[in-house]
């Protein structure tokens, strides 16, 4: 059962690895990368934000690109597009998280299996000596029982840390992605579309530089 354990042990550590430096990487300042995308966008220039979408990695900056490509919509289809965008995203930062939380649940089952199994050779050397049975017998059951019982919990024990660890960051994540996507939505639904194109207010403020009475 030590085996067992071991593979166990092992293979949940390289989950949390793994899923820690994904999350790492997918979290990041949402509120400056939003507020830079409202800055390009007050410059009427989208396809830069959608570069600037591409080319940062996590879900807000996926959400948020989904927005975008869909400025011109009404706020229905616009919505939708960011909740099948969320859909796909969210599911990539809980992958594997149940494995973790499967390897912790299961491992004191095994260690339980274990101390079972280091009983039988306890009693079974009883059944063996009679009432003779050697001391060095009846240790060699106990200590596999004993063994056992405290190698599943050195699984058991950081494998619920390391679970509900990586939870608080996929929650932290996803209230990122639906802020994210509110605040983008809210602001091409209002701002975006009511202020004038970059073009024409600086045309419009040239003119009324030139009607403009010299001052003396």
């Amino acid at each position: 059962m030590m085996w067992v354990l071991l593979a166990m042990g092992v293979a949940g550590t390289l989950i949390f690895i793994e899923r820690l430096l994904y999350l790492h990487r997918g979290q990041i300042r949402s509120t400056a990368f939003v507020s830079g995308i409202k800055n390009i966008l007050a410059k009427r220039r989208l396809m830069e934000a959608l570069t600037v979408c591409e080319e940062t990695p996590g879900p807000v900056a996926a959400v948020v690109k989904s927005a975008l490509l869909h400025a011109d919509r009404d706020e229905q289809a616009m919505r939708l597009a960011v909740q099948e965008a969320a859909l796909i995203e969210i599911p990539v930062l809980e992958r594997r998280l149940g494995s973790i939380a499967a390897i912790s649940q299961v491992a004191p089952l095994v260690g339980l299996l274990g101390t079972i199994l280091g009983m039988i050779t306890t009693f079974h050397a009883f059944a063996q000596g009679g009432s003779y049975a050697s001391a060095s017998a009846l240790a060699a059951g106990m200590w596999q029982a004993l063994i056992s019982t405290a190698g599943s919990l050195v699984v058991a024990i950081p494998g619920h840390l390391a679970y509900h660890f990586l939870s608080g960051r996929v929650r932290a994540i996803v209230r990122d992605v639906e802020w994210g996507g509110n605040e983008i939505m809210k602001y091409l639904l209002g701002e975006y579309r009511t202020q004038p194109p970059a073009g024409n207010a600086a045309a419009a403020g040239n003119a009324a530089a030139a009607g403009a009475p010299a001052t003396p």
